[in-house]
């Protein structure tokens, strides 16, 4: 039994999410994180005469899921791709609108929970963080091979770690005597590089290293702003994009793409009002949607989780 069939995997702020898409039976959907299916399965329920791309970067998730939602319509398409290839697919496939899109911008439980992924320090397993196996860079490659001041800018930017440069500066020292292999010995010298007054504090120390760390792996960061200008472009009137980040700095990214869209500038009052743009999106709610306190209680991924929507006026 592999690890996708052994895990129990719940979809966050799912009801949310659909409800946001408003899918019409006839629709086009993009699936850009089809991870386990669970969006997925929603929308194709909702969409019969329509047709569903499933997107995922993960072969694992692309055959898991295919099983999954073959049991629900044969009116989906699974692709393997990061969503940084949007566009480009669905020509392909001989799309250029579409009426709707959803990212789940976390990590699926399946890969977080598979010893052999990497992704966590609370398995030994070597380094690795890589969502699409096929690619060469890894997290063996990003802590044994880049310098000091490289790791130091990607703990503090995709990190957002207080302790960034003593953590870099204990890596590079470390691994001068042998190379970090496993997650284990990585959070042993994370551990060794820092204070006990920071030891101490409540959470784990090599939290925000390994989400930097995961964050450069995959390059998602870089990736998301170029899938979603393309995704927003190709909206049909109507059309929605629903997209759930779980940590600040995805937020910011589709907070201020999504205000730069449908949000007026702030003009200045002494100057005459003339040209004033007509935004053709709009948000669908003006404040992230977060999970419900049943689902909080139920589900601890939810509770860093934020949806934000943008439509397209009719």
């Amino acid at each position: 039994m592999d690890s996708w069939s052994k895990v129990s995997h719940q979809s966050v702020l799912l009801k949310e999410t659909i409800d946001m898409l408003d899918v019409k039976e006839d629709g086009v959907y993009v699936d850009c994180t089809l991870g386990r299916g669970g969006h997925s399965a929603e929308i194709l329920k909702r969409c019969p005469k329509g047709h569903l791309y499933c997107l995922d970067c993960d072969k694992e998730a692309i055959e898991q899921s295919t099983l999954r939602l073959s049991k629900i319509g044969d009116n989906f398409t699974c692709i393997h791709t990061s969503f940084m290839n949007l566009k480009e697919v669905l020509a392909k496939e001989g799309i250029s609108s579409i009426d709707g899109l959803v990212m789940d911008l976390g990590v699926s439980s399946p890969q977080f929970d598979d010893p052999q992924r990497g992704f966590s320090y609370r398995f030994d397993a070597r380094l690795d963080m890589r969502m699409d196996q096929s690619q060469k860079l890894d997290a063996w490659t990003v802590i044994n091979t880049y310098s000091q001041e490289e790791l130091f800018k990607i703990f503090k930017e995709y990190g957002e770690d207080p302790n960034a440069y003593r953590i870099a500066a204990g890596i590079v020292n470390a691994r001068k005597e042998k190379p970090i292999d496993t997650t284990f010995e990585l959070v042993d010298v994370i551990k060794a590089s820092l204070p006990a007054k920071v030891l101490n504090k409540k959470g784990h120390p090599a939290k925000q290293i390994f989400q930097a760390i995961r964050i450069e792996v995959n390059q998602e960061l870089k990736q998301l702003p170029i899938a979603l200008r393309d995704a927003i472009e190709m909206l049909n009137p109507g059309g929605r994009i629903a997209v759930i980040t779980f940590h600040s700095l995805e937020d910011r990214i589709v907070k201020n793409l999504f205000r730069e869209k449908a949000v007026q500038k702030k003009a200045d009052r002494r100057l005459p009002q003339i040209g004033m743009e007509n935004l053709e999106f709009e948000l669908i709610s003006r404040k992230p949607v977060t999970a419900a306190k049943e689902e909080l209680e139920n589900n601890h991924r939810s509770h860093s989780a934020k949806l934000r929507g943008l439509k397209r006026k009719e």
